[in-house]
């Protein structure tokens, strides 16, 4: 199962977090018209628009990582029963590139340091010939990061991330972005396919 691309500029840099237990997620992303299959010629009327709800979206936010955190039963999948999760998505004027907004509540809060060295250091467990050589990119900017700068970061198979803080009830909060036409779709399509063979969970027909 390939993942709802708008969560993928997020889920991924919470995954080298989970060691501090996760408790809440409130998530709140910008989605480029592409993910709509638009582009500005098709969707002239999205030109210094922005759309504040899209039908379906933010129910998958919400239920979609529990199912990747989750587990493989005889049945099927058997989602993860937390983190809380909250998620607003919103449609905006940008041809390529889906932001988050993101705040975590953690059982265990980590500090700024730690989170920036284990996303760093982030590296799946194989290494798959269509994996990016980096899959967390954190850039220490203001302003960053931006989709016309930063969505095409490893040929769009990275999540770039920036904005990272820390508040005093030890609340994370970060940014994230990633190419939803890429790593959210025919590469990241791609990329599970290799993760399942990997895990002997799909095989390949001779």
């Amino acid at each position: 199962m390939k993942s709802n691309c708008s969560i993928q500029s997020y889920v991924i840099a919470l995954e080298p977090l989970r060691e501090f237990g996760i408790e809440k997620i409130v998530v709140h992303s910008e989605q480029a018209i592409s993910g709509a299959g638009k582009t500005f010629d098709s969707w002239p009327e999205m030109e210094r628009n922005l759309i504040p709800f899209i039908s379906g979206e933010e129910r998958k936010s919400e239920t979609e990582p529990l199912k990747i955190w989750g587990e493989i039963g005889a049945d099927g999948i058997v989602p993860a029963t937390s983190p809380k999760i909250k998620a607003k998505c919103v449609r905006v004027s940008v041809l390529d590139g889906h932001m988050a907004y993101v705040s975590v509540t953690f059982r265990s809060a980590p500090t700024r340091k730690q989170i920036i060295e284990r996303w760093e250091k982030f590296e799946p467990q194989s290494r798959l010939p269509s994996a990016p050589g980096k899959f967390l990119h954190y850039l220490s900017d203001a302003d960053r990061p931006q989709p016309r700068l930063d969505v095409m970061t490893e040929g769009g198979m990275a999540v770039t991330l920036g904005q990272l803080s820390v508040d005093d009830d030890g609340t994370v909060n970060f940014t994230g972005l990633s190419h939803n036409a890429i790593l959210g779709g025919a590469g990241g399509s791609v990329l599970a396919t290799e993760a399942a063979m990997a895990r002997q969970l799909v095989y390949r027909r001779v």
